[in-house]
């Protein structure tokens, strides 16, 4: 414990050698240094950092599949991974970004009719007005979700949070589709 007689006892103070105030080489603790890292899905254009939500729903309006892509890249990249597994008798209204000969032919070997069309196209595929005003389901879509704050303000840096958030507010929206009202 220390000396009988009441006094304390005095330590002797640990010195480094080089007497750098530092005594740890390398970089400060939460700094490991990796460049490109994860990816965040976070791009940069006029507005500042941007994500774009890419989202399938049901006739319903309810999400299906989710994904996410920083906010300069074009909406093509990810239909790949969205539109993979799609039934035979279901009919695809996209947005005129999604109008490209190569997303046309995709949708075309699964079975589905896609429905969308850019108006600077040479070849004008046959087009439904009427089929083509269902694309508002996922416009409701996104405003049902803009009302959870998280998902509306992006508070989350990783991007796997981000979707996870996503996720969970569209399973809050399937529940709330879904529950007895009585």
């Amino acid at each position: 414990m220390g000396p009988t007689d009441g006094r304390r006892q005095r330590r002797t103070r640990r010195r480094n050698p080089d007497d750098r105030q530092h005594f740890h080489p390398g970089a400060p603790a939460g700094c490991d240094g990796k460049k490109g890292g994860p990816d965040h899905c976070l791009g940069r254009s006029r507005g500042g950092l941007t994500t774009k939500i890419h989202v399938v729903v049901d006739a319903q309006g309810l999400p299906i599949r989710i994904g996410l892509t920083a906010g300069q890249t074009h909406d093509g990249q990810i239909v790949d991974r969205l539109l993979k597994h799609l039934g035979p008798r279901t009919i695809v209204l996209a947005d005129k970004a999604y109008d490209a000969d190569r997303i046309r032919e995709m949708i075309q070997e699964q079975g589905p009719r896609p429905i969308s069309r850019k108006s600077n196209r040479k070849w004008k595929p046959c087009f439904s007005k009427r089929l083509y005003r269902e694309r508002n389901l996922i416009e409701r879509f996104f405003s049902k979700l803009k009302h959870f704050r998280r998902v509306a303000t992006r508070y989350d840096k990783l991007a796997a949070n981000f979707l996870a958030m996503i996720q969970l507010a569209s399973m809050r929206l399937w529940l709330r589709a879904y529950e007895p009202t009585t």
